[in-house]
């Protein structure tokens, strides 16, 4: 019972991040005429963050993100059969949220979908990797720290968001941001296209950076040897 609830709660907060945050995509423009854009849609994943840390974060440890999952494999938080168990619902969640975007928007609203965006110079797709395994690097360095004291509890929702919304705000003009595998795959899946074929970016750079993360956090707070 107590997997299921997780797996129930990483699928809902999951949906919740793709409806709200693609969705605010999807509705405001994501384009360089429209500055405000990237600032709102920043603001929408990051304050989704907020929202599902503070309900279901007791829950499941709303990580709602595999790049999260695999740094709490790595640091030994969690088990191989949770991490399994918690990148389904996370998908599955993803394909929710679009779902709804797709009632709301229409077939062809493109569902916040991640692609490599024009407009920046070294927007190649080694670049585009770099990019998305730097920032999830920077968040998920930010989640193990404030994660790894209780007396944080009460602050790590709001740390947690304001640094999404601010890895958002650099990669939106360069990626459109993913930083998390789950939030990209169904909505590169029914946008097709660019998204589709630059898939692999956005699942393979933020697990890399998750793990990264993971491993320099532990080397930094390991304790010296007497």
């Amino acid at each position: 019972m107590e997997s299921l609830k997780k797996f129930v709660a990483e699928l809902i907060g999951t949906a919740v991040l793709v409806t709200l945050g693609c969705g605010t995509a999807v509705a405001v423009g994501c384009d360089s005429a429209s500055g405000s854009g990237y600032l709102l849609t920043a603001l929408a994943f990051g304050l989704t963050i907020v929202a599902m840390a503070y309900s279901i974060g007791n829950i499941s440890g709303c990580h709602i993100n595999p790049a999260v999952s695999i740094a709490m494999l790595v640091s030994k938080k969690m088990s191989l059969k949770d991490f399994i168990l918690y990148v389904i619902a996370q998908c599955l969640g993803g394909l929710a949220g679009c779902a709804v975007l797709y009632v709301v928007f229409g077939a062809n609203c493109g569902f916040g979908a991640n692609a490599i965006q024009s407009g920046w110079a070294n927007g190649s797709t080694v670049a585009a990797f770099i990019v998305e395994l730097v920032l999830t690097f920077i968040f998920v360095l930010a989640i193990c720290g404030v994660t790894s004291k209780a007396e944080n509890s009460s602050v790590a929702g709001i740390v947690i968001g304001l640094t999404l919304t601010l890895v958002h705000i650099l990669g939106i003009k360069l990626t459109g941001t993913s930083v998390n595998p789950a939030r990209s795959l169904a909505p590169a899946i029914l946008a097709g296209g660019d998204a589709l074929n630059q898939l692999w970016i956005f699942i393979l750079a933020p697990l890399v950076g998750g793990v990264l993360a993971a491993l320099v956090y532990m080397f930094l707070d390991s304790k010296k040897e007497k």
